[in-house]
């Protein structure tokens, strides 16, 4: 009879407990279950954000230096695919120095626009929308990087081709890209090339700096060490 009476009187018990504390009290559980204080959309939302700002201000800043992108085999600028045919002629006919000199300007021009490129990501940044935020934090190792890359390429395309532009004036990239260009065209009957140069570099720069930003984003989400704030340590330690 008594095991019959205990669960009895905690149900009553529970039925007269009012609905807004019951709530609390399931609250209360639930966060002591999950071991201790529960995330908040806000706590995601600003430590995602920290996150991508963080990644995007490190990895900027290393594939800005000199040889950030031309000693880095997985951004490494090479030549345009339709270019590719151009380039193992010169190459045929010695003019590699001039391949050379045009490939190196290249990466020398991501590598000053990348200098630029922490504002616009870290405005990007702050515009970007919170609706995903969770699935974004139990995503995949770089999740938040794809996030960004999906909601920005477009606008951040824009704001940095301006930048490449100057840089590829800065470095005479141009003129090394025509000296190419026009080697080659003199040589070619057919499919002579004229590929946008500007577009394509900003593509490889953009790409580049994307990768660079998801390699900090699995710093963050693997090593404590990475985690440099409270609110990163809050939403990662999860």
């Amino acid at each position: 009879m008594k095991k019959i009476i205990l669960p009895l009187a905690a149900l009553l018990t529970l039925g007269s407990v009012h609905a807004q504390d019951l709530k609390g009290f399931l609250k209360k559980a639930t966060s002591l279950v999950h071991g201790g204080d529960s995330l908040s959309t806000n706590d995601v939302a600003s430590g995602l954000k920290e996150a991508l700002s963080k990644g995007a201000q490190e990895g900027t800043a290393k594939i800005s230096n000199v040889d950030g992108f031309f000693k880095d085999a997985a951004i490494k600028i090479l030549m345009p695919p339709e270019a590719v045919k151009a380039e193992k002629t010169l190459r045929g006919l010695g003019l590699g120095s001039q391949v050379d000199d045009a490939i190196l300007s290249m990466n020398r021009a991501a590598e000053d626009a990348s200098k630029s490129a922490s504002p616009i990501f870290i405005n990007a940044i702050k515009q970007m929308s919170i609706e995903d935020a969770w699935g974004i934090l139990k995503g995949g190792d770089s999740s938040a990087t794809r996030y960004l890359r999906t909601k920005t390429t477009s606008p951040l395309t824009a704001a940095f081709k301006p930048v490449i532009d100057q840089s590829l004036a800065k470095v005479d990239a141009t003129k090394y890209w025509n000296s190419v260009v026009n080697a080659y065209n003199k040589v070619a009957i057919f499919n002579k090339i004229n590929p946008d140069l500007s577009a394509y570099v900003t593509e490889k720069a953009l790409s580049g700096i994307f990768y660079e930003i998801a390699q900090e984003e699995v710093k963050i989400r693997k090593d404590p060490a990475e985690r440099t704030t409270e609110i990163l340590k809050k939403v990662f330690g999860k």
